[in-house]
């Protein structure tokens, strides 16, 4: 069985063809997926697939992209993910490519969100670009990682470098590969795809985007996070199933899910 530990089943492009997508994610042997909020006025669309369909969990956070009038509370997010299908905080975290300027109220919701992943003890989703140093110093200066007493979490989406995910490891977090490890450009993340343990990899979607090959370029969806763990195993000489129960075990321990 595989696990989508990272989509966006709720934007239109996926949440319009509904059927269609659990369809194929049961065809591929896609056992699980976690919906993940990235603005709270959508949580509610979020939380509601998770209550709906037994197989599909949801998070609760602000994506950093987000430029909004009301920024969350550590006491919102807190109330929010007790709800039982929500296991995660985020997605969160920095992102310095798209936006410019004075980005200190990105680092204010990034401790936001770790602020309320302590507290809720629920784990962060971690979305880093173009802002890995900081992003690493202030989880170590929030205590986000298990050895600092948080509830540590996943780096969703990974495309930095083996240090990185290293600094990421040692604070107690999981290493998230997406379509773009496919991707024939991505010589250096197949890199560390082929370094990171597999005690510490999840895989993912992100979809609708970043479809992997040879689904690129099209919409991505959960039932495709097969072929990212078909991938991995050829980078790593190993049977596709070794990294299917890895990343799946690794999910249930990270979210405290059941099977």
């Amino acid at each position: 069985m595989y696990i989508d530990s990272h989509c966006h089943i709720n934007f239109p492009e996926l949440a319009g063809r509904m059927p269609e997508v659990l369809a194929k994610m049961a065809e591929n042997r896609v056992t699980h997926a976690l919906c993940v909020c990235v603005d709270l006025p959508e949580f509610p669309q979020v939380l509601s697939l998770a209550e709906q369909y037994p197989h599909i969990f949801a998070s609760v956070g602000v994506h950093p992209d987000y430029e909004i009038d009301r920024e969350p509370s550590v006491e919102q997010l807190v109330k929010l993910s007790a709800h039982p299908k929500v296991v995660a905080i985020g997605e969160t975290g920095l992102d310095y490519y798209r936006l410019q300027g004075d980005l200190e109220w990105q680092r204010e919701r990034f401790r936001t969100h770790i602020r309320a992943s302590r507290a809720s003890g629920k784990p962060l989703i971690i979305h880093t670009r173009s802002a890995s140093a900081d992003t690493i110093r202030i989880m170590r200066e929030e205590g986000a990682g298990t050895n600092a007493g948080g509830a540590g979490g996943v780096m969703h989406c990974f495309t930095e470098s083996l240090e990185v995910a290293e600094a990421a490891m040692e604070m107690g977090f999981y290493i998230s590969f997406s379509g773009i490890v496919t991707f024939k450009s991505a010589k250096e993340l197949q890199a560390v795809a082929r370094a990171v343990p597999l005690e510490r990899m999840l895989i993912e979607t992100d979809s609708p985007y970043l479809a992997p090959v040879p689904y690129r370029g099209k919409m991505n969806e959960p039932g495709y996070v097969m072929h990212v763990a078909e991938f991995i195993a050829a980078l790593r000489g190993v049977p596709t199933e070794q990294i299917a129960q890895k990343t799946s075990d690794n999910f249930f321990n990270l979210f405290k899910v059941l099977y």
